[in-house]
């Protein structure tokens, strides 16, 4: 692009006042997937990068977390994380294996909660890469990890939270306000003001109203580029009767003497599930001679998060959740396993009980070690309670998988079925237009962070409802903010 002419003349002998060129926005992520969200943009003074997420399902997904970002990650001034799920700040440990050495600026809890999940990321990766060279089973050798322990403590000396709602100056001319995303606990949308002028807002993961422990996103106020997450695009969350299926799976499994696993996101779906199940023990529904166990020492970290926004009385929580305090959270009794051996132990129990474990999609971790064991008894459910992408086992479950491989073997699918995605923390695409309505337009929305379908419904109802000019773009593809 050519230099844009002086805003004004200058005075007698000084530098010429030139207007800043557009910023350049790049989608490097997070397009025609619901994982691996990464925006770029550039100014004359400045190079920010909006989430960093690390790719998942689908092979051909994963292996872009193995390439280098396509912009030298040195150059790169300043992260911004809205929030602390894997698909929005999983590769960061990568980007400073890259030579990234700027801020990462984020809230403070979703700073706690990301160095969690990037630890916990961190040995599954290593646990994996052991795994294949016991095995033989990688194309290297040695095996090596996508990052390890000591990518990710680098990456932590690096976080530098700011408080929500107050604008700060990232760079000369550059500005960044947090808003609250009310997806999970220490989530945001982010607003940036560029040094033209012009005006960027990110939702990140936009919450949903009915949210049982958060208060509902901050309304949008406008911005002249608007970039929409559009995981739920084309669905409609109904929470009364996706509670109603819960309980109903919950009963009619226990009734048969059989085991419920529930797949769950460490950060907030723990919570989130935890909390609906100490309702259920209230109601009957749920027997209190029935174990509840949490077999993932991530998802406990995690909660320790939570019980201490509870104590601290945090501005996003429920009125109602500060009320009740801790309790909300604890479906006494419930059972925390934390070691190998604890989770080892759950396996050779016998009876009913409710297993809550991650990962969410059931991509790895202890969950897999539950299903490889329920799966073939037709007694026990499997309870999906949250979105599960494509190429992941927990979607292979929904879309009606009868075998399951996991190490290494096929494994029968037998145990019933359940997809309550009244657990979702996202908002469908009725509550994502209510959010937009009442803002002023922005010159363009982009429909990122969601599989094709459902990006391209809800381009539509932005186009066809609010009027707006929606666009989903491309991977790779570069746009002005204008």
């Amino acid at each position: 692009m050519s230099e844009a002419a002086p805003r004004t003349a200058p005075a007698p002998g000084a530098a010429p006042l030139v207007t800043p060129r557009p910023a350049l926005l790049t989608f490097l992520g997070g397009v025609g997937t619901v994982t691996g969200s990464k925006f770029l943009v550039e100014s004359d003074r400045a190079r920010i990068l909006v989430d960093c997420g690390l790719f998942q399902g689908f092979a051909h997904l994963r292996h872009r977390n193995w390439e280098r970002l396509a912009r030298d990650a040195a150059d790169i001034h300043a992260v911004v994380v809205t929030h602390a799920h894997l698909d929005h700040c999983g590769y960061l440990p990568r980007l400073v294996r890259q030579g990234y050495r700027g801020p990462i600026l984020t809230s403070s809890h979703t700073a706690r909660l990301t160095g969690i999940v990037l630890r916990d990321s961190a040995r599954l990766q290593m646990e994996a890469a052991r795994h294949a060279d016991e095995h033989g089973w990688s194309k290297h050798r040695p095996a090596k990890p996508l990052y390890d322990d000591t990518d990710v403590d680098k990456t932590v000396s690096f976080f530098d939270p700011v408080p929500v709602g107050t604008d700060v100056e990232i760079m000369a001319g550059t500005r960044l306000t947090l808003h609250h995303g009310g997806h999970i606990l220490g989530s945001a949308w982010a607003h940036l003001t560029l040094e033209d002028g012009h005006t960027l807002a990110v939702s990140g993961d936009l919450g949903r109203p009915g949210h049982p422990l958060l208060l509902p996103p901050e309304p949008f106020s406008g911005a002249d580029v608007l970039l929409m997450e559009s995981t739920y695009g084309d669905r409609r969350h109904d929470e009364e009767s996706g509670r109603s299926e819960f309980a109903s799976v919950i009963g009619r499994t226990l009734a048969r003497n059989g085991t419920i696993v529930i797949p769950a996101f460490a950060i907030d779906r723990t919570e989130v599930v935890l909390h609906e199940l100490t309702r259920l023990r209230q109601t009957g529904v749920l027997s209190r001679s029935v174990p509840v166990y949490v077999d993932s020492p991530m998802a406990l970290a995690a909660l320790d998060v939570y019980q201490d926004a509870v104590r601290e009385r945090s501005a996003e929580l429920r009125p109602e959740i500060l009320a009740r305090g801790e309790a909300a959270l604890s479906p006494a009794p419930f059972l925390a396993a934390r070691t190998v051996q604890e989770s080892i132990d759950i396996n050779s129990a016998h009876g009913p009980a409710v297993i809550v474990s991650s990962a969410g999609m059931a991509t790895g971790g202890r969950v897999l070690h539950h299903l490889h064991r329920l799966l073939p008894d037709p007694r026990n459910a499997v309870v999906i309670v949250g979105f599960a992408a494509a190429g992941t086992r927990a979607r292979d479950l929904v879309d009606g998988a009868r075998v399951l491989k996991m190490f290494g073997e096929y494994v029968p699918v037998r145990a019933e079925i359940a997809d309550v995605p009244h657990f979702s923390a996202h908002a469908d695409a009725g509550q994502i237009l209510d959010w937009l309505r009442g803002a002023p337009p922005p010159h363009t929305t982009y429909l990122v962070h969601g599989e094709p379908a459902a990006s391209e419904a809800l381009r539509d109802r932005v186009d066809h409802e609010l009027g707006w000019t929606a666009v989903v773009p491309r991977s790779g593809e570069a746009v002005l903010v204008r």
